[in-house]
């Protein structure tokens, strides 16, 4: 049984239920980082989320309890549906220690290796890892800070 303050990370896939398209998308995916951050803040939850017109992809990472909490409030959302868990697992340490919530969205996006990714696999779970979400998310942040330097 996992102690309450054990470090995990969760990868989840699901599908965008969003209605609509370009500025009111843009709104109601704000709103949903909005309520993300200040959730995980007062919770100790980091992580990304990744976001394209078919399907979100995050990682969550924090203690069992309070991930099993907010994982339980995104399967209640009916902005996702079809929710698929890639990994629950025991984190060695953070890998997105430094934000809330991270956001990989529509933008262009500069990695060769994620534009091959998001092609090749349409965000499908039955061709994704967790290992292979979270090591894309992670790489594609460290670029844009890196940019933005």
């Amino acid at each position: 049984m996992p102690s309450a303050n054990d470090l995990y990370r969760l990868v989840y896939l699901s599908r965008n239920a969003l209605r609509g398209t370009g500025a009111p998308m843009r709104k109601e995916i704000e709103q949903i980082l909005a309520a993300a951050r200040r959730n995980n803040s007062r919770l100790g939850v980091t992580g990304a989320l990744m976001f394209n017109a078919g399907c979100f992809a995050q990682v969550l990472e924090g203690t069992h309890d309070s991930i099993q909490s907010t994982f339980e409030r995104i399967q209640c959302d009916p902005r996702h549906s079809h929710v698929t868990v890639l990994a629950f697992e025991p984190a060695a340490r953070r890998g997105f220690g430094d934000w809330s919530m991270a956001y990989v969205g529509e933008q262009p996006i500069a990695s060769d290796e994620f534009k091959h990714f998001e092609l090749e696999s349409g965000f499908d779970a039955a061709k994704l890892t967790g290992e292979r979400v979270f090591e894309l998310l992670r790489e594609h942040l460290l670029e844009a800070e890196a940019a933005a330097s």
